[in-house]
């Protein structure tokens, strides 16, 4: 098994450096690397989120069951059940194209983070520094004996601290930092975007909408320019596709008789 996971790495390793060879930049070979795992798990992404999304439209009327038969759980169950059917819902649709689609993209972090892309950039961001080690750059970041801090050594509060106590040496290179940064802010927002519009009309959600930004934003910090710019361009294209998938959804559902009438009274034995 660990050498099938090997082999399939060095792939996608070796898929990464013919796009550059293909294209001689780092950063268009990242952009296209993306694109091909986008196209190759469209089906299973489109599997998941129409799912995801037909589920979230039926529940209203999971609630009107719930309240119409809260006595009597059989029959809760065979209603759900029969509006499952009737919409073409499948509630284990969404957990197992995620669940095929992880090693995947851990193929894909593992070969972008092995990858040095030494002074390689894209944009101005630099494709083999994180957020954190180009501030550090920004601002000279050495120890006691005039050396710079090893990236590995690098935490984000003494950066973050640094940069605060060195507004002058921040401001004036901010061609160091601010590529990187930027590009860190756009994920942000599209993180939140993205959870937003899955988690429209659910308030239970509201807090996990600002949680899940912020969560990632922190973890991005000490991600090399390379992964982030693989990381927006995915997340770009995610909020496209689910975009079109909401619209496509709220179309076939409108044309769905909906399950709010009354139903007949179940006749009682004599």
């Amino acid at each position: 098994m660990s050498y099938l996971w090997t082999q399939a790495g060095n792939f996608m390793t070796w898929l990464l450096e013919s796009l550059y060879v293909l294209t001689g930049s780092w950063g268009a070979a990242i952009i296209l690397l993306t694109i091909l795992v986008r196209i190759a798990m469209h089906p299973l992404t489109q599997k998941q989120m129409v799912s995801m999304q037909r589920m979230q439209k039926l529940q209203p009327m999971m609630k009107v069951l719930q309240e119409k038969y809260k006595d009597d759980k059989e029959t809760l169950n065979r209603e759900t059940m029969s509006l499952y059917k009737e919409h073409k819902v499948n509630p284990a649709a969404g957990c197992l194209p995620l669940l095929i689609q992880l090693p995947i993209f851990i193929l894909l972090y593992s070969a972008l983070t092995r990858h040095g892309f030494t002074g390689a950039t894209f944009l101005s961001v630099q494709l083999d520094g994180s957020v954190l080690t180009t501030i550090a750059k920004a601002i000279n970041l050495v120890d006691e004996a005039g050396v710079p801090i090893p990236t590995d050594q690098l935490g984000f509060v003494m950066v973050i601290f640094s940069a605060c106590t060195n507004p002058s040496l921040l401001f004036s290179n901010l061609g160091v930092w601010l590529p990187n940064a930027v590009l860190l802010l756009v994920i942000a927002f599209l993180t939140w975007y993205q959870q937003r519009i899955s988690s429209s009309g659910n308030p239970q959600m509201a807090m996990m909408n600002w949680f899940m930004p912020l969560f990632l934003t922190f973890i991005c910090f000490s991600l090399p320019g390379g992964v982030l710019l693989y990381w927006g361009v995915s997340s770009l294209l995610g909020v496209v596709h689910q975009l079109r998938v909401i619209r496509k959804t709220n179309q076939e559902m409108q044309e769905k008789p909906a399950l709010f009438q009354e139903k007949p009274a179940r006749k009682t034995e004599a």
